[in-house]
């Protein structure tokens, strides 16, 4: 069975065919690192996780090349550089944030279960391609200058006679319906209202570099920018697969293509869009407003990344997710016995079962429901199946302890607890025997008789 992903472009599920299937090449916007990193942003984490590794599988480790680009040039990150080292100089100040927000988002990230990316670009370290993406859309008549910033013209791009891509197919969307459907910024200097910045000039005290196009003053990129020359830079200007959440689709989508196919003079940036659904949270949209922002650092003091992985691949990518309880709960349980039954395991081949759904636009919701059919026919493809997944990154004692650490209940109260119970039990002493299984029910232990005695683990 061949691979088949859904392409925004073209809004049709098609054969995955490499341009190289020695070098198959795939780019996924990264976090802007400015804070820690909210739930949400974890969801293309995880699903384009799942799809290296798929990958990786099909065509061998050494031949998928994966990049997640980090944004360390953003005002949400000048706000809190200066917020938090007010006695810095900007720039030195913005350098520790984005040090330290990096860290975090890539503990968070490491806990999931997910790779690290075969490269990990910051936008800061481009800024030499960005310039020359730039000086060529200016000398292909795409982009313009006025008081100091470069602007792409949409219109220009599609009044090309050539074989570019037409403004707006990537969204499906003319520009007339962009115009209205988007918050368009207004200035006197640009030419048309859809017209958006490639370059502006640095206020005082914000980053700066030389800028381009014969502009004296310093200045700083856009942001749709960054992802054109980060991904040039890396996977050249055609490559096969282009991720992202479903909210970068217009405009930063929408406008790398347009920058990276009229630099190039391409037809395509990329030969798959792939793009995941929007995450709620008790069937609520995410916000600070609602007090329902969950960031995954603040999860993974309740869950095992694990879990969380789980929980997110239960649903298909494209398709909208409500991240609740009761799911975490359910997750944690599944996990459990996935642990106890298949952690310890010599893992063989993985499933055809699993592997044939991820074929078919990484289902891994169906992938899922077949390694529940695993569990008691084949041990050893349910390890290797959950291990293609991310999943049983140790051993189920560690799983089992790392469980008991965050409960805070001590074990051998619990084996008391147990042998006092065993005693009641063996002088018929029901009442006290009951009355233990409910102490230790509200510690959060779970107990099993049976001939061979009783046994405990943690409930949830």
């Amino acid at each position: 069975m061949e691979l088949r992903l859904y392409d925004t472009l073209t809004r049709e599920k098609r054969p995955f065919v490499p341009l190289d299937a020695s070098n198959v090449r795939m780019y996924v916007c990264g976090p802007t690192v400015y804070d820690f990193a909210h739930i949400g942003n974890a969801r293309p984490v995880i699903v384009f996780d799942v799809l290296f590794r798929l990958l990786r599988h099909l065509y061998g480790e050494a031949h998928v090349k994966y990049v997640r680009n980090i944004t360390d040039v953003d005002d949400k990150i000048n706000d809190r550089a200066a917020r938090d080292f007010p006695g810095l100089p900007l720039n030195e100040a913005i350098r520790k944030v984005t040090e330290q927000t990096g860290k975090q988002f890539h503990a968070d990230v490491d806990a999931l279960g997910a790779l690290r990316p075969s490269v990990e670009p910051r936008a800061t370290e481009h800024i030499g391609e960005m310039r020359e993406i730039i000086e060529r859309l200016v000398a292909g008549g795409f982009a313009y200058v006025a008081e100091d910033h470069v602007l792409f013209s949409p219109q220009a791009m599609n009044a090309a006679n050539s074989t570019l891509p037409q403004y707006g197919a990537l969204s499906n969307r003319s520009l007339d319906e962009m115009i209205a459907g988007a918050r368009v910024d207004v200035a006197p200097y640009k030419r048309d209202n859809t017209d958006f910045v490639l370059w502006k000039p640095s206020k005082p005290g914000e980053p700066s570099w030389p800028s381009p196009a014969g502009i004296a003053a310093q200045g700083r990129p856009g942001w749709h920018i960054e992802c054109s020359a980060m991904a040039w830079k890396h996977l050249g200007e055609h490559f096969d697969i282009h991720g992202g959440g479903i909210d970068l689709v217009f405009p930063h989508h929408e406008n790398e293509v347009a920058q990276t196919c009229c630099a190039f003079h391409r037809e395509r940036m990329a030969n798959y869009w792939m793009h995941n659904g929007f995450l709620q949270v008790e069937s609520e949209k995410m916000s600070k407003s609602l007090g329902n922002f969950i960031t995954i650092h603040e999860l993974l003091a309740d869950w095992p990344g694990e879990v969380l992985r789980l929980n997110m691949l239960k649903t298909h990518y494209r398709s909208p997710i409500d991240w609740t309880m009761k799911s975490l709960e359910e997750s944690a349980k599944t996990l459990d016995d996935w642990y106890r039954v298949a952690a310890d395991v010599d893992p063989g081949r993985p499933a055809a079962s699993v592997v044939e759904p991820l074929l078919d636009d990484l289902n891994t919701s169906l992938a899922i429901a077949a390694l529940h059919g695993l569990r008691n026919s084949d041990v050893s493809a349910l390890a290797g199946s959950l291990r293609l997944l991310g999943f049983l990154s140790e051993s189920a004692a560690l799983w089992e302890a790392r469980k008991q650490q965050a409960s805070g209940v001590d074990a051998g109260e619990v084996e008391r607890l147990i042998a006092e119970r065993t005693a009641a039990r063996g002088r018929k002493d029901f009442k006290e025997s009951d009355r233990i299984r409910d102490q230790l029910a509200a510690m959060g232990v779970a107990i099993k008789d049976s001939k061979e005695g009783t046994t405990w683990e943690f409930s949830r």
